[in-house]
């Protein structure tokens, strides 16, 4: 720690994309569903995506050449494998990526695939130092690790620190799965939410929660509740790989889901995007099996096709739902909009950048997915033009 720097406590008004704050004993923790939906939280798995920060950064105004920000963060492992390497700061001025840093130590949750078991073990706090920027005055995002739950302590610079403009830019909400969270993407501005907020010029509220794209209530309350000036839901995958409902529920569970965020958002333009190609769940219902074969994790379907049948959902029949409940529904809603996931990454896209676990896009095809994302939706004609 250099005594030289100058303190500035980290507070929620420096945060833009976190929903809440909680204070611990270390510091400020970031939520991204409010105290009350995480009261309804049914399982670990959801409520450690949510405290996970996708899209959430530290916003501040600052001629500093030196930032160091202190943080315990707690990562995520599984027994068996070797653990992933530590989550990524990314450091942005101006709206371009100028600096990276990690931090090594913290907690540890390790996950066992074959019992379910979850231990956590305790480790230390760390520091993310930025050194060598730009001198003058600048606007600076600190990208928080979109994989890694990252208490946050104090924020020290050589120069002082303030509020930065919100720039009127346009707030765009979304909500996904683990592909929305972020999951294979190495580093917290390169998931593909982030990039296409980039090229759209947009301000990014993330809600992928990995396993926890599901339709919720309390997820559609949340997007009720908060400001926003575009909105998309990313439906499809959670719903086949659990196995969560059958299509007698899911249709008016789409609708509900829908109303809900309609009831705060009359008008705001609202985009439901379908799930991107995933072979193994096309026409194979869940629930998916995680295994791991030659030290990699792969996913496996273990539904049967001819239990489409009976109700069972499998992504093809989730996207036609999709597709025939917006056209009814923009009859009286001009301001809903479809979009084909498998137009961000289809069948071309797969033969090219393949699922590196036959479920999660790698790196690459998260900007992929971004990149088409940003044309499709923010480009000319799209529902975010």
């Amino acid at each position: 720690m250099n005594s030289e720097l100058i303190t500035t406590p980290v507070t929620a008004d420096l945060l833009r994309g976190a929903l809440d704050v909680e204070r611990t004993p270390y510091g400020l923790l970031p939520h991204r569903l409010p105290a009350r939906a995480r009261r309804q939280i049914p399982d670990e798995q959801l409520a450690m995506a949510e405290s996970q920060p996708s899209g959430v950064r530290l916003t501040f105004r600052t001629a500093a050449t030196v930032i160091e920000l202190d943080t315990l963060p707690t990562k995520r492992a599984y027994r068996g494998l070797p653990q992933p390497p530590d989550g990524g700061y990314d450091l942005v001025i101006g709206g371009r990526l100028a600096a990276q840093a990690t931090v090594p130590g913290g907690r540890v949750r390790i996950t066992d695939l074959t019992s379910g078991v979850v231990e956590l073990r305790e480790g230390p706090a760390g520091t993310a130092r930025f050194t060598g920027l730009p001198a003058g005055d600048k606007d600076v995002e600190i990208w928080l690790p979109h994989n890694e739950t990252t208490e946050l302590g104090a924020l020290r610079t050589d120069a002082p620190v303030s509020p930065a403009p919100s720039g009127g830019r346009r707030v765009w909400l979304h909500h996904g799965s683990s592909i929305s969270h972020g999951s294979n993407a190495t580093h917290p501005t390169a998931i593909w939410p982030a990039l296409a907020a980039a090229l759209g010029g947009v301000e990014l509220v993330n809600l992928g929660f990995g396993g926890g794209a599901l339709l919720d209530p309390f997820t559609a309350r949340t997007m009720r509740d908060t400001p926003a000036d575009l909105i998309s839901v990313k439906i499809g995958i959670n719903l086949v790989n659990s196995d969560a409902m059958r299509l007698r529920a899911f249709v008016p569970a789409v609708h509900g889901f829908l109303d809900t965020i309609r009831e705060g958002h009359p008008e705001t333009p609202l985009l439901v995007v379908s799930a991107i190609l995933c072979p193994i769940q096309e026409h194979t219902p869940g629930p998916l099996t995680a295994a791991l074969e030659d030290g990699t994790v792969r996913f496996r379907p273990t539904g049967d096709p001819a239990d489409r049948a009976s109700g069972r959902l499998t992504l093809d029949v989730i996207r036609g739902e999709l597709s025939r409940i917006v056209a009814e529904r923009a009859a009286d809603d001009p301001h809903l909009h479809y979009l084909d996931g498998r137009s961000l990454y289809g069948e071309r896209d797969h033969a090219e950048l393949p699922l590196p676990d036959d479920l999660h896009p790698s790196e690459e095809g998260h900007r992929r997915i971004g990149t088409n994302f940003a044309r499709l939706a923010f480009g000319p004609g799209g529902a975010f033009a």
